[in-house]
């Protein structure tokens, strides 16, 4: 990656050698090692052994869960936040580990539409709940920053799995109680 850095600064018609950017590449690398974890690490990883046997089938929602992650096409970043409900169905998870889990999903070259899917994904294997709601909202650079550069455009994306997908009245308890955090809080 330094190497990758060094040529590519040369390339843009920087000097990799001039004082503010000697340490540009190891920097780089390092930031990107980070960005990219999630490559690195499962689900059980992100999960630990907080799963826990519960009785109960009531909602649980984990809202306004930051997210950062990188686009594939640009490897630019886009960001927002993730909100995440479940119906148990005899397995519960730490709440903590929600945001783990769209950590997970967040650091490696994504498009917003699969991280969604990810983490819906991720839980039902997890838990086998019987129902699973991921909504994103992201705010891409690609698209602010470059292209169309319209800065104040949002996107938003939805999984909805078992019950959430099946059932009307359980799909709108769920966006009700995320709608007032969306954009524009």
């Amino acid at each position: 990656m330094r190497d990758l850095t060094h040529g590519w600064l040369s390339a843009i018609g920087e000097d990799p050698e001039r004082e503010g950017l000697q340490r540009t590449p190891q920097r780089v690398a390092k930031a990107w090692a980070f960005l990219t974890a999630g490559y690195g690490r499962s689900l059980s990883d992100a999960a630990g052994d907080a799963v826990f046997a519960a009785e109960g089938s009531e909602m649980v929602i984990v809202k306004d869960i930051e997210f950062y992650s990188m686009c594939e096409h640009h490897m630019l970043p886009f960001y927002g936040r993730a909100h995440v409900a479940y119906i148990p169905d005899g397995q519960i998870l730490g709440l903590s580990k929600f945001a783990r889990i769209v950590d997970l999903y967040a650091r490696r070259l994504q498009v917003q539409e699969r991280l969604t899917t990810q983490v819906a994904d991720a839980l039902e294997e997890l838990l086998a709940p019987r129902g699973v709601a991921v909504l994103l909202e992201g705010v891409h650079l690609c698209m602010a920053m470059r292209g169309v550069q319209k800065q104040n455009s949002s996107t938003t994306t939805s999984a909805m799995r078992g019950l959430f997908r099946d059932d009307a009245r359980t799909r709108a308890e769920f966006m009700s109680a995320v709608q007032t955090t969306l954009r524009g809080r």
